[in-house]
Formats: C-alpha cells, sequence, structure tokens
C-alpha cells in the first residue's frame, strides 16, 4: 500500500483525502486537540510540511517530494496502527495560541482552565495585577502554570507535581516562555512540600476520570500516564484531598478553580454544604469550579 501511495498520491490534497480515508477506516478515535479526521489529517499534515498551521487553501494543489510524501506515510502509519495521540508524533500542544513541548511523560494539555485564564478569570478577579502568588497542582506539562504567569504579571507560582518525568517537561516549556524567574518547579505529593505557603489563588486540573471511565477508555488514553488521569471509583480521590487541604493554603481572600471533568453531580452529593460557583467555559458550565477561602472547611 506505501509503494502504491507513492505512486499514485501526488499533491498535498491527495494525502489529506488519504489520511481521513486511512484514519476512518482505522476507526480512531479523536480527543486530543481535535474532533475528526478531516482536521487531525490537515493538522499532521501540516506540521510535518512545516507549513503555516492556519493556512491550508494555498497549498492544496503543491506536489510533494519523495522525501516528504515518506514523511507523511509514515505520520499517518503511526497514527493509525499505533493509536499514538498527534501530540505525542508533533510533540506539541497548543492551549488557544500558546504552544506547549509534550511527550508521552506528560497528559497532552486539554484544560478548560485555560481559556479562563485567558480572560484573567474575570470578573472573579477584580485586578489581575493584585494576584501575587499562585499555584498550579497537578501541572503536568506546565502550561496552566505558565499561563497563570502570563495572566497575572506579578504573581509568582509554584507548579507542583508528582512526577518528576512530568517536571522535565514542564522545565523545558518553562525555560521556553523565559519564565524561570517566575514560575517555580516544586515536585511533591500534592500539598505535602508546601508547608507554610499561601497562594492568592489556587488552580488544578487533577486527575478526575471514575473507575468505570477508565477501564473503557480508548487505545489513544493509555499512552498518557496513567497516574494523571484515573482517581479513584468515583473519579474524586484527588479532588477530595484539594477541598480538604486547600484552605491553610489560600491566602484570606484567596481563591480556588479545579476542573473535574463529568464528575459535577457526583461532587455536589459529596459535599452538599459548599457553595460551588461553576464556571462558563466552551463546553459549558459543568466542568470547572470556584470557591472562595472563607467557603472551604477548616
Amino acid at each position: 500500500m506505501t509503494t502504491a501511495a507513492l505512486n499514485d498520491l501526488i499533491t498535498v490534497r491527495d494525502y489529506i483525502r488519504y489520511a481521513v480515508s486511512r484514519f476512518n477506516a482505522a476507526g480512531l478515535f479523536f480527543g486530543h486537540g481535535s474532533d475528526n479526521a478531516w482536521d487531525e489529517a490537515v493538522y499532521l499534515t501540516l506540521h510535518a510540511l512545516n507549513l503555516p498551521l492556519d493556512r491550508l487553501d494555498p497549498f492544496l494543489d503543491a506536489r510533494l517530494l519523495p522525501r516528504e510524501r515518506e514523511t507523511l506515510l509514515d505520520l499517518y502509519r503511526r497514527r493509525a496502527e499505533e493509536r499514538l495521540p498527534a501530540a505525542y508524533l508533533t510533540e506539541e500542544a497548543w492551549l488557544g495560541e500558546h504552544r506547549f513541548y509534550v511527550d508521552k511523560r506528560v497528559i497532552v494539555p486539554r484544560s478548560f482552565i485555560a481559556e479562563l485564564l485567558g480572560e484573567q478569570l474575570s470578573p472573579w478577579v477584580d485586578d489581575p495585577w493584585a494576584i501575587n502568588s499562585a499555584l498550579d497542582l497537578c501541572t503536568g506539562s506546565g502550561c496552566l502554570a505558565i499561563l497563570t504567569a502570563l495572566a497575572f504579571p506579578e504573581a509568582s507560582v509554584d507548579a507542583v507535581d508528582l512526577s518528576s518525568d512530568a517536571l522535565i517537561v514542564a522545565e523545558r516549556n518553562v525555560a521556553d516562555y523565559h519564565l524561570q524567574d517566575r514560575v517555580r518547579l516544586v515536585q511533591s505529593d500534592a500539598f505535602a512540600k508546601l508547608a507554610g505557603k499561601r497562594y492568592d489563588l489556587i488552580i488544578s486540573n487533577p486527575p478526575y476520570v471514575d473507575a468505570e471511565a477508565v477501564a473503557a477508555l480508548p487505545p489513544e488514553y493509555l499512552h498518557e500516564p496513567e497516574m494523571a488521569l484515573g482517581s479513584g471509583d468515583d473519579g474524586l480521590d484527588f479532588t477530595r484531598i484539594i477541598l480538604r487541604e486547600a484552605k491553610k493554603h489560600l491566602t484570606p481572600n484567596g481563591i480556588l478553580v479545579v476542573e473535574i471533568g463529568h464528575n459535577r453531580a457526583a461532587l455536589e452529593a459529596a459535599y452538599p454544604a459548599l457553595p460551588f460557583t461553576w464556571l462558563d467555559t466552551a463546553a459549558g458550565d459543568d466542568y470547572v469550579f470556584l470557591l472562595h477561602a472563607a467557603d472551604l472547611p477548616a
């Protein structure tokens, strides 16, 4: 099939069509930056050819060199046969206009908190310049810690993760954004290494997949670090730690922002007395909650 493809597929248009057909035939799952075979094929093709990711039309009928054809066919093969997420194949992920290095040591970034940080958590933060300290718990690739530093120019940000491998990736991203003087990487199991530290803002996109959903995950997700996905039978084990410990790590007027996936109903049932504020995101208001320090249990 590869020989036939090299002989018969000539243009960028040909290769994108071929990729879409192959991805659909393979029954791939799309959830790491795109939600369909066409968008994924276009992204992989433009990336591999070092073309602008936002400009397809001028190149559709461009003819490809033999080496370019081979590169594209190998990329499509790995996506279809190995079921690797596109982000691991390209070693990059995008949150809005921001690019981050990723590999299999970290979960592929896809947090709704990113879009909220793009708005500086308005209206919940009145003065972005007044945020002096922030914590990103379960930082992974460091993307949310970096976006926090960009959103709040006066903030020193602690980026915490238990995985030493993840922190190596985060270190690279922090350096790429020249934020070494404002983002501190900390290896810690939740708050364990943060005794005495208090923050104006704590954000977290922790593990939140429940056991039933973990057992049914598509193959693409099985390439991601297991510890970054599952969180007990109901998906709330790590969120419980956050709710138990956060108050003593927040300043009196501090706020806590946490993403919990599809667990809103389970969380509200487990904590009926907490006045959760559910934040609007592109996917709705069921995925990210906010609590003020004063509302958290002591």
